[in-house]
């Protein structure tokens, strides 16, 4: 029986499976996650020590560095586990297995789904590694109580799709691996022309209309307001809107590009 006249298989059933594949090569392949854990963690750890002095500097609105920097690093830790998509999409086309995924009868999204769900599970590890060791050994503050780390979660699983979908994109556009390094300027990039390490107001130049209009910049803020004080609509509303613009333009682009691969 053809693919075409196989009934197709539930959109659900194949997005667990692909989050179920990803998770156990992970158990399978610790090391995969390694980075997207110790990277954001010497960033927390460095810059909360490199820094401490800085905070006192208008703009800042904490007398602690590692409450400015955690932040920062969730993000980037979110950001790196969602390049595991690209890597994952990566291995299949170069080893094969991707085009007997197309064949199968399900719907292309489903398995976009997959991806992008495998990697929100990888990011809830950087992002609890984060944390703790923000609160048990750099005596982070938290005024925001349990919404400030819903805003942290949020921002960084919402990051961790935006990032996925774009992987995704360059992966299916370029088929290979390699790709990935494409990817990773981009999500640096992004990263440090924003408000990561510093406030807007004393970022100068180029850099600060570049920092203004980054949309990455109010969702660090979405994520930060809970160490510096409550949680308030009026941050988090332009966060909100940041990442669902982005999860909306990189998801498009994902799907344009995966029904390039052929081509």
């Amino acid at each position: 029986m053809s693919s075409f006249d196989s009934p197709q298989v539930p959109s659900f059933a194949v997005v667990f499976a692909g989050i179920q594949r990803g998770l156990i090569r992970l158990q399978r392949i610790p090391s995969l996650i390694l980075p997207a854990v110790l990277m954001p963690i010497f960033f927390v750890v460095a810059f909360s020590g490199s820094f401490a002095s800085i905070v006192e500097l208008e703009g800042y609105e904490t007398d602690k560095a590692v409450n400015w920097m955690t932040a920062w690093a969730v993000m980037q830790g979110a950001a790196f586990s969602g390049m595991g998509a690209g890597g994952l999409a990566g291995t299949d086309l170069e080893n094969g297995f991707f085009d007997r995924l197309r064949v199968a009868p399900t719907r292309p999204m489903a398995l976009i789904g997959g991806l992008v769900g495998y990697c929100i599970c990888r990011a809830l590890i950087p992002i609890t590694a984060v944390l703790i060791v923000a609160f048990a050994f750099l005596n982070a503050d938290m005024p925001g109580g349990i919404l400030g780390v819903v805003m942290v979660y949020l921002s960084g699983v919402g990051m961790s799709v935006v990032m996925s979908f774009l992987v995704l994109g360059i992966v299916f556009t370029f088929k290979t691996l390699k790709s990935l390094a494409i990817a990773q300027i981009i999500m640096f990039s992004s990263m440090f022309l924003s408000v990561g390490q510093a406030p807007i107001q004393a970022i100068e130049g180029w850099l600060h209309h570049v920092a203004a209009i980054n949309p990455i910049t109010n969702v660090i803020r979405m994520c930060r307001q809970g160490f510096l004080g409550e949680v308030t609509w009026a941050t988090t509303q332009p966060g909100l809107i940041a990442l669902l613009g982005m999860m909306l333009g990189t998801g498009i682009w994902a799907r344009i590009r995966y029904k390039k691969v052929d081509a």
